[in-house]
Parts: structure tokens; C-alpha cells; sequence
């Protein structure tokens, strides 16, 4: 993996942005993965999909991160926002009629 800066070339610099894109997709399929257990464990012991004080504290913690990584805190809010959103459809789904109200 080269920096930006060792990139001399557009096509260098997009090998190496590709190759970020995918490491991205593998992180966030993981990601779906452990969304798809918190489902399962959430049925298990009875709590809803969407649990706001936790959204809450990952967005604080997003922004932090996002923050001291030099990246726009704005832009990871929304990003994860997003993210969030579709996950807790994504377990409201799996969960059905079983989920718990908050």
C-alpha cells in the first residue's frame, strides 16, 4: 500500500483507492455480520432493534473518532446515521414480531 503521496500517477492513486474501497466492503460486510448476531442476542434477551441511548453513543463515539483520524465529524455523522438506520431495519426484520417495543 503506498501513501497519497508516494502515488505519481492518477492510475497509481486509483489502484490504491480501489484497493481501500474493498478493504472498506470487507469491513462493513463484517460489520453486517455482527448486526446480524445482535438480532439474534436481542431476541434472545428481550430488547428491541432500536435502542436510541445507544445510537446515541455511537455517534458521539464516531465523531471522536472521525475527529482525531482527521475526518470531517459532520460527514461520519451522517454516514453512520445511515448506517444505523439501515441496521436497525435490518433487525427489526430479522427480530419480526418477537421485538420488543422501546
Amino acid at each position: 500500500m503506498r501513501t497519497p503521496e508516494e502515488c505519481k500517477t492518477m492510475a497509481e492513486l486509483r489502484v490504491e483507492i480501489d484497493a481501500l474501497d474493498r478493504r472498506l466492503i470487507d469491513l462493513l460486510a463484517q460489520r453486517v455480520r455482527y448486526i446480524d448476531r445482535a438480532a439474534e442476542l436481542k431476541l434472545v434477551e428481550g430488547l428491541p432493534a432500536n435502542i436510541p441511548s445507544r445510537v446515541e453513543d455511537v455517534v458521539a463515539q464516531v465523531r471522536q473518532t472521525a475527529a482525531r483520524a482527521g475526518f470531517d465529524a459532520g460527514l461520519a455523522e451522517k454516514m453512520w446515521r445511515a448506517m444505523i438506520a439501515w441496521s436497525i431495519a435490518r433487525e427489526e426484520e430479522k427480530l419480526g414480531s418477537g421485538s420488543p417495543q422501546a
